[in-house]
């Protein structure tokens, strides 16, 4: 959970810039202007970053900092295809939140704030539920965490 704080203090930056770049592409004016395109192109851009730091080396910035890697459940480097597929299938800490809130129809940011930490919260607990512990979507992904020292074969570390 520390590494996925520390993610997102990271993303803010790659977010910041995202969103300059958007506005500057789209000569965007108000900041409600395009919003519906600003989410879709920070959507694409943060699968691109997750995809190829996963696929790459198998750590975010955030997560060699905490000492994890992403590797397959066998401890091989992870595709692309299965680094999008994780991307893809990790929204399940946000979508359930997102949605109870659009259709409770929320508009305060305080209330969706709570809704979503409550639902991170809960669906971090539900890795208890695992037999391995692992969160769901890496185990509908085939992947799992590891503690990653550096230098050594991941086959040959313990889960994490």
């Amino acid at each position: 959970m520390a590494s996925f704080a520390y993610e997102g203090v990271l993303l803010f930056g790659v977010l910041f810039v995202a969103g300059y770049l958007y506005s500057t592409l789209t000569q965007q004016r108000h900041a409600l202007q395009g919003q519906t395109g600003l989410q879709a192109f920070a959507f694409i851009v943060l699968g691109i970053y997750f995809t190829l730091f996963w696929s790459r080396a198998g750590q975010t910035v955030a997560m060699r900092a905490w000492n994890l890697r992403l590797v397959t459940v066998d401890g091989a480097p992870v595709s692309q295809r299965r680094a999008l597929a994780r991307y893809l299938a990790s929204w399940i800490w946000f979508v359930p939140a997102l949605l109870t809130a659009h259709v409770a129809g929320l508009n305060s940011a305080l209330e969706i704030l709570v809704l979503l930490i409550v639902g991170i919260v809960v669906y971090a607990l539900l890795a208890f539920a695992h037999p391995q512990r692992q969160f769901w979507h890496d185990a509908l992904c085939g992947t799992r965490l590891i503690d990653w020292r550096g230098g050594e074969n991941p086959r040959a570390q313990s889960a994490g």
